[in-house]
């Protein structure tokens, strides 16, 4: 992965994505695997916004059952399955409890009854996963001890047991993203960040490109293609009213999706339901609040989600500290052991995600249930124009196959089936991924702990030496950031090889230095140094990178 500008001048494509957010990405891997000629750009860095600030949630849809909608639980297990398969150093089963009280919709009579049902509609959810690690169990009941046994803290009175059901959790949303990345130019897909797609170009009602702008340089550019997609989420609206002064889409309404990082580990591989404050308005059959989940992660524990519709400009808007500690209160009233306070919080995480339509003001919302798939030549008129707006994280393999599909049907082309659900992507190649981890920290350098070959192996995978090229390449790159785990080896792979162009990319994105709580001022500055140094940047520069990433961080910092 080398950005390099000048190759999207030299060709018509079959297709240019405008969006990179998993959508795009995956739309781009599918696009270039099944033959077709792509360019993708995204004017920040690739999955900078909703996706890397998802919660790290792959969903196999059990909610769906409430909704009597088997349709989009059999589309989210089999994604899921995809996921774990195609990705396994950067996708887990996760096991959640959920607590049972009483007999009645509450009790562990109508959670076993679920479960069992969900079992049923999902029953090859396993098919083709031969790493026993990575298959998703079936739904088992607890006992009321079993239960107080994990978590002693909660409300005891009316507690007649448990449930525990599994889904699949992300090491990393921004790995697995820049995983389908790489895939996508090691197929010779055309690919750059920091290119803003400033309007489409048309010979009266038929597409013929975009004209684009290097945001880093500041030169524009035309890239010629055959069909546009456009996967820009919550821009994808104003980049349509740019073009043709309307957007051309139904009015889209959109919520702030948010969580907070606790930095400190969860007891135990269970991820906790609790009872949240509102009701979901659009299940046939519910149970008395939404759920809240505290859920492990490495070693923190993210604390969500929240949903609030946001109706300002895409890149306008924030968690404040008066929400976080209304979150909180929330969070206490259903497992008061925890004791959360504003200092407990090391980071939050939000994006901006498609939502159900819902009254102003209103408590209990209807969430957004499926992605947007639009052909412009039927609404709009314009040839050579889509647009796919997705809905969740889950879906964006799926959702890539059904845009990809359509491009070839306006482009006339009989293509390759889809393979992607079953090509395991870049670092994907791994047959069982708790034995090849344990000869990898077994087998590596003296030098390097394990904390680190852990964690190089999970964002990585079966490419962990492009990383450890470097590793051994200076004794000064095989040291660690500061008092963390991440090597200099890993920035420097990251600004030579995946495209970094800002040190947040590599603090948030590329590395684990960012990911769950601020690394230091010592690993910080000594990132910058080695970005500076790559990239060539001034002082001045270097103090406006490392200021930009401290704002990140407004609880800790």
């Amino acid at each position: 992965m080398r950005r390099n500008i000048s190759t999207f001048g030299n060709k018509e494509y079959d297709v240019v994505v405008v969006g990179g957010g998993i959508f795009g990405i995956c739309a781009t891997w599918e696009a270039i695997s099944r033959g077709l000629s792509v360019a993708l750009v995204e004017q920040g860095d690739f999955a900078h916004a909703t996706s890397a600030n998802c919660f790290k949630i792959v969903h196999g849809g059990i909610r769906y059952l409430q909704h009597a909608d088997i349709v989009r639980v059999r589309e989210s297990s089999r994604e899921r399955s995809a996921f774990l398969r195609i990705a396994p150093h950067l996708v887990k089963p996760l096991p959640i409890l959920i607590p049972t009280y009483g007999h009645g919709m509450q009790g562990k009579e109508i959670l076993k009854t679920g479960m069992t049902l969900y079992d049923l509609v999902t029953f090859d959810r396993n098919r083709g996963l031969k790493d026993a690690a990575r298959q998703i169990p079936g739904g088992h009941a607890l006992s009321r001890d079993e239960v107080l046994n994990v978590f002693p803290g909660l409300e005891s009175g009316t507690l007649t047991g448990g449930g525990v059901m599994y889904d699949g959790q992300m090491y990393s949303p921004s790995r697995l993203a820049l995983a389908f990345v790489h895939s996508a130019v090691n197929h010779s897909a055309d690919v750059a960040n920091y290119v803003q797609a400033e309007e489409i170009l048309c010979s009266g009602n038929h597409v013929l490109g975009i004209s684009a702008k290097d945001t880093l340089t500041g030169e524009s550019f035309d890239i010629r293609g055959k069909i546009v997609l456009n996967t820009a989420g919550p821009w994808a609206e104003h980049f349509l009213s740019q073009s043709f002064g309307n957007p051309l889409l139904p009015k889209c309404t959109f919520s702030r999706d948010a969580y907070f990082v606790v930095n400190r580990p969860f007891p135990g591989p269970f991820a906790l339901a609790i009872q949240g404050n509102t009701k979901d308005p659009d299940a046939v059959i519910s149970r008395k609040k939404r759920h809240l989940f505290l859920v492990p992660w490495r070693e923190y524990t993210l604390v969500g989600v929240w949903h609030v519709v946001h109706s300002g400009l895409p890149g306008e808007f924030t968690v404040t500290r008066t929400e976080l500690q209304e979150f909180l209160d929330e969070v206490n009233e259903g497992y008061p052991p925890l004791h959360l306070t504003l200092d407990d919080v090391s980071l939050w995480n939000a994006g901006l995600v498609l939502f159900g339509d819902n009254k102003a003001g209103a408590k209990n919302l209807s969430y957004g249930k499926r992605s947007l798939l639009i052909d412009h030549s039927e609404r709009g008129g314009i040839h050579g124009l889509i647009s796919l707006i997705g809905v969740r994280y889950t879906m964006a393999r799926a959702e890539g196959v059904k845009a990809i599909n359509l491009v070839a049907k306006k482009l006339g082309k009989s293509i390759q089936d889809s393979r992607t659900a079953e090509m395991p992507i870049h670092g994907g190649h791994i047959e069982n991924f708790d034995k090849e981890l344990v000869e990898a920290v077994k087998n590596r350098d003296p030098k390097l702990s394990e904390t680190a070959m852990r964690a190089l192996f999970h964002n990585h995978g079966s490419n962990l030496e492009n990383v450890l090229k470097y590793f051994h390449e200076s004794a000064e790159l095989g040291t660690p950031l500061g008092q963390t785990a991440v090597l200099k080896a890993e920035v420097v792979h990251a600004v030579r090889e995946e495209m970094a162009c800002h040190l947040g990319d590599v603090v948030f994105r590329r590395t684990d230095l960012g990911t769950g709580s601020y690394p230091g001022d010592e690993a910080l500055h000594e990132c910058a140094q080695l970005m500076e140094k790559e990239l060539r940047w001034s002082q001045s520069e270097t103090s406006r990178e490392v200021s930009s990433v401290k704002a990140s961080f407004p609880i800790s910092v």
